[in-house]
């Protein structure tokens, strides 16, 4: 038996075991990423897609996606590789790439605009070994390391990437514990610690997704630009997305983008940086 100290589950796991991401398994009494460098998916996107509006804006990133995520949020834009039965056995049939493949990948992109990697679109820190030794080697060669997390990491993992990572857009998906908890499968104090340290060493951008039934409470709202604005005296950035029904949560219509908008000008009253997507 070993337990995993990767997130806030520390999972318990048996020899052979996959814990509950999909994305760790049980061997040789360590609990080790399933299938490290396993890529599901590799695009050159415009920074501002990860989403990163003041960090390098209007240049180009490559963004590599691997399988697994320690969250089950209903309405996953990328279940396919998160949580789906699929994801969760598609590990090792995947491409690898080495950090090295992954070095000799976004320098071959420089010309085209390139400023490094970005890890996204599953969640990467379950597989956080790979990121942080490819990303010593991104920055060796003196390009940039983006993270694209829920936040559900734990701190000694965070602390690994403190030398090597230079932005991160982080999930703050709402502000009520038992929402993140019922709805989500997460913890909102782990995610809050995750932000409150990840803005001490690199740039930080937020997002939330405004799902209706979710997290389009006002109250709820207030409460977290108000510790959002604590952070950095309101100067980091915070990203509200517009949810469309998808997944497992098509119930419901899309959100009002007169609501999204009443949102931003509520965030500004606090914060220097608000954005508004999917608009």
């Amino acid at each position: 038996m070993a337990v995993c100290e990767v997130c806030f589950r520390h999972c318990e796991l048996k020899p052979g075991q996959t814990g509950f991401c999909g994305a760790r398994i049980c061997t040789g009494g360590k609990v080790v990423p399933k299938a490290y460098g396993a890529v599901s998916s590799a695009a050159l996107d415009p920074i501002e897609k990860k989403p990163l509006n003041r960090f390098y804006p209007h240049s180009m990133i490559l963004s590599l996606g691997s399988c697994g995520c320690n969250l089950r949020c209903p309405f996953c834009q990328n279940s396919e590789i998160s949580w789906s039965r699929q994801a969760m056995e598609m590990g090792a049939q995947l491409e690898q790439l080495s950090p090295q493949d992954v070095v000799q990948l976004a320098q071959k992109y420089r010309p085209q605009g390139n400023i490094g990697v970005a890890y996204t679109y599953n969640e990467p820190l379950v597989s956080y070994e790979f990121v942080r030794d490819t990303a010593r080697l991104v920055k060796a060669a003196g390009m940039k390391n983006v993270l694209v997390t829920n936040g559900s990491a734990e701190q000694s993992v965070l602390d690994e990437l403190s030398d090597c990572i230079d932005a991160m857009n982080i999930d703050l998906k709402c502000f009520n514990a038992d929402t993140y908890k019922l709805t989500l499968g997460g913890d909102l104090e782990t995610v809050k610690h995750f932000i409150a340290r990840a803005v001490q060493f690199c740039h930080v951008e937020l997002t939330t997704l405004v799902v209706p039934g979710v997290s389009d409470d006002e109250s709820e709202l207030r409460e977290l630009v108000d510790w959002v604005a604590r952070l950095q005296g309101g100067e980091t950035p915070l990203h509200l997305t517009r949810f469309f029904p998808r997944f497992k949560m098509t119930d419901r219509a899309a959100t009002d983008i007169a609501l999204i908008k009443r949102f931003a000008d509520i965030a500004r009253e606090k914060l220097k940086y608000v954005y508004i997507g999917n608009c």
